[in-house]
């Protein structure tokens, strides 16, 4: 069975206690007026089942934590000591959502008419429930506009360069795709798309009742010959088609299953625009990169880790018991005044209070962490959200899925500390999930109420399996590498022919070296470059280590201390930083006309 089937089943399992003991939970609680109460009650309690700490069993202290939390929130908004923003929710005329859509993931020429090489190389690469996907939000945008009797827009035939039947909006009816109970087939992996994986789980069948799961499930998945592609090892380009094809993907996963995607319109209020607290991510980036190139979470927020890592770890409580009000709020105004002069006190800040800086430097973002858009969906399924979840990561512009990423490794090692802080993955997630997902300044329905203690769900998905999401899917790397061949095959036409009538090509494509032979560059190293014959065998690492072995001088003043890495660069690829496991002469016949270049890995 393989690691998403698996581990779906796992979560469904935990999924049916976690909604089944919401409402009763909720009903049981009194006021959480008295937040920090004794914690040596987390351990006399016993869990609702008899679960190991490890499979991370929700109790009924563990719904305690996330009310408390949320009453917490609610009275520091009301006593001013944060701003309170808001969340607007737009209603959207019939067609815009569509509209929207189809320029979000790279297709507005559709809307304006125009063919451009870039919208016309990610068409050519679509699967078929992606391109029915899409076909399907062209026609919804098209009959609006027959109907409020707009300009004349572009056949869906036109666009596809096919009849109506080869890629219908209800060709996934005719697989059985949309019909019956949805389920997971064992043949899903990182090598075919989600939403082309799913098919039809018989009423009749159940989920197997004897399936048993290891600790190890929430670790990496088996190296495939590609090896792993983590986000930050694409370049800045291919990662922006990976985002185009991630929501053209989870959309057509959500049709394949019969379920709406639902998506919202928020616009939030303008947040600050210097400071620490309150500003947007990339406008506190921008102010660090002016102080420390290069750096991908704020300074702030860095710093704050840093100090809960040195020192508050083994901390009982931390995270759940709150620092004092008066001191926080007395350190948030300091911090703002002394932090970018560095004569800021850090010794002073107890544990407690730290946690309390780091919830609120998430709770105050303008717009948040993990973005609302896509909010909806989640609580719809329960099932399938392993594979969403990994698309919504791939979505997340990359100031904020660099600054969760290192949220949410900071978490995974408060949970690794359960023993000495009590705090195991269900506490953590419960307290952490208000700070992310509630909206400040609103009074919300039980409904409302009810779709954040969900989240807290979300966020345990996110602390344990944060290894597997914020790595690439590769049948995504194989669309992005379609795209770009499509627009190198584009170009090609438009060369200009010699006197004589024939084709210059570029140098990579008069290049000498025999088949399967690739010349590798070091820069950083004394001897340069190297030519190395390849086999079924040679993996990425083994070339670093040849470099090394052969390079008698050893490494360069200029790379030691830094991880060197092989890139393959150019070709149908942008930059891809090679998993050291990659299997060489895979990834070459993938890409024969890369170039191949060991250099530091970025950070």
């Amino acid at each position: 069975m393989d690691l998403y089937n698996c581990l779906q089943l796992q979560e469904f399992t935990k999924e049916i206690f976690f909604f089944s003991s919401l409402s009763l939970f909720r009903k049981s609680l009194p006021r959480c007026r008295r937040i920090n109460r004794m914690l040596s009650n987390e351990s006399a309690a016993p869990p609702a089942f008899s679960r190991s700490n490890s499979q991370a069993s929700m109790d009924s202290t563990s719904m305690e934590d996330f009310w408390c939390e949320v009453e917490s929130i609610k009275e520091s908004s009301e006593d001013g000591s944060e701003e309170a923003t808001l969340l607007e929710f737009k209603p959207a005329d019939e067609g815009e959502l569509e509209a929207e859509w189809l320029q979000d993931v790279g297709l507005s020429t559709l809307i304006s008419g125009a063919e451009e090489e870039d919208g016309q190389a990610l068409l050519s690469t679509l699967t078929r429930t992606q391109a029915a996907a899409v076909q399907k939000r062209y026609n919804t945008y098209t009959q609006t506009l027959r109907k409020k009797n707009k300009h004349t827009v572009r056949d869906v035939r036109d666009i596809f360069g096919t009849n109506d039947s080869a890629v219908s909006t209800n060709s996934c009816l005719d697989c059985g795709l949309n019909k019956g109970s949805p389920s997971v087939t064992e043949e899903l992996s990182y090598e075919v798309s989600f939403s082309e994986s799913i098919t039809v789980l018989p009423k009749t069948q159940e989920w197997p009742k004897n399936q048993r799961f290891k600790k190890e499930d929430s670790a990496l998945p088996v190296s495939f010959r590609f090896g792993l592609t983590e986000v930050g090892d694409l370049s800045a380009e291919d990662m922006k088609k990976i985002r185009y094809l991630s929501l053209i993907e989870l959309t057509a996963f959500y049709d394949a299953l019969g379920v709406e995607l639902k998506r919202n319109r928020a616009e939030r209020v303008r947040g600050r625009e210097n400071g620490l607290f309150g500003v947007p991510l990339t406008i506190l980036l921008e102010n660090d990169q002016r102080k420390v190139p290069g750096i991908k979470v704020p300074l702030i927020f860095q710093k704050l880790l840093l100090k809960l890592e040195e020192t508050g770890l083994e901390t009982e409580g931390i995270l759940r018991v709150p620092g004092s009000a008066s001191r926080v709020k007395n350190l948030h105004q300091e911090l703002e005044a002394k932090f970018y002069e560095d004569t800021f006190d850090w010794d002073q800040v107890r544990n407690n209070d730290a946690a309390g800086l780091l919830k609120m430097f998430v709770r105050e973002l303008p717009s948040p962490l993990f973005t609302v858009e896509y909010l909806p969906a989640f609580i719809t399924l329960i099932k399938l959200q392993l594979q969403a979840l990994h698309l919504l990561i791939m979505l997340l512009p990359e100031a904020n899925r660099d600054t969760a990423k290192a949220f949410l490794q900071f978490l995974k090692k408060v949970v690794a500390n359960e023993g000495k802080n009590k705090m195991n993955l269900w506490n953590v997630s419960m307290i952490v999930a208000p700070n992310l997902f509630i909206y400040k300044g609103k009074r919300a329905n039980q409904q409302e109420m009810q779709a954040a203690a969900t989240t807290a769900h979300i966020v345990r998905l996110l602390i344990r399996y944060q290894d597997i999401l914020w790595t690439v899917p590769s049948f995504l790397i194989s669309q992005v590498r379609k795209m770009n061949e499509a627009a190198m095959n584009n170009s090609k036409r438009q060369l200009m022919f010699d006197k004589g009538g024939a084709v210059t090509f570029p140098p990579y494509l008069q290049s000498d070296i025999p088949e399967g032979v690739i010349r590798v560059y070091a820069p950083l190293h004394s001897k340069v470059s190297m030519a190395i014959q390849l086999n079924s065998q040679t993996k990425a690492k083994d070339i670093l280590a040849r470099f090394h072995c052969e390079n008698s001088r050893g490494p360069s003043q200029n790379m030691r201390g830094q991880i060197q890495s092989l890139h393959e660069i150019g070709g149908n690829i942008g930059q891809h930083c090679l998993d050291p496991d990659a299997y060489m002469l895979d990834v070459y016949r993938a890409n024969p006309q890369a170039e191949w270049v060991i250099k530091p890995k970025a950070t």
